[in-house]
């Protein structure tokens, strides 16, 4: 099985995906350090100062993982990966002035910091995972509290074993 977890940034993917990953033994997969450590990019965004990513050799790089499966990625975005690598993508979402504060605290400031805000306010993320995977295996999440983080472990585990037991 492979799950994907998507959200804007902020939102809790990371802490979500790699507790997940060790109570499902699965593999996490965070994106934007796979991309780091290959040097998977195709130049530099001077706006938002960020490299942009070259989702072609990320998804060369993931396609053998994938194959093999129990795979948990971890990435904001989701319209690039095909469509048969999931089984679960579930996307985190935040309440904004939550989010804020996370990413001021994480150093976002500006246009980026608005942007990001932005992006959860209009659920953009949101529609590309419901316009990009079946609307069946899309799943919304809160992610405010330590509480939600809980919660939100628990469906996604029972999801897993679900689709286990249906799948095996």
């Amino acid at each position: 099985s492979a799950v994907l977890s998507s959200g804007t940034p902020g939102v809790g993917k990371t802490t979500l995906g790699k507790e997940l990953a060790s109570r499902a033994g699965l593999v996490y997969v965070n994106v934007g350090d796979l991309a780091k450590e290959g040097e998977l990019y195709e130049g530099f965004d001077e706006e938002y100062e960020c490299p942009i990513l070259d989702e072609d050799r990320v998804i060369d790089e993931l396609e053998d993982k994938m194959n093999e499966g129990g795979v948990i990625i971890d990435y904001h975005g989701c319209d690039f990966f095909p469509e048969r690598w999931f089984h679960i993508v579930f996307v985190l979402r935040t309440e904004n002035s939550v989010l804020y504060d996370r990413l001021e605290s994480r150093g976002y400031k500006g246009k980026k910091l608005q942007d990001n805000i932005q992006c959860e306010i209009f659920q953009t993320l949101y529609e590309e995972a419901m316009s990009s995977y079946r609307e069946e295996i899309v799943h919304q999440l809160p992610s405010n509290t330590p509480e939600d983080l809980e919660r939100n472990l628990d469906q996604i585990m029972q999801w897993i074993e679900q689709w286990m037991k249906d799948n095996n």
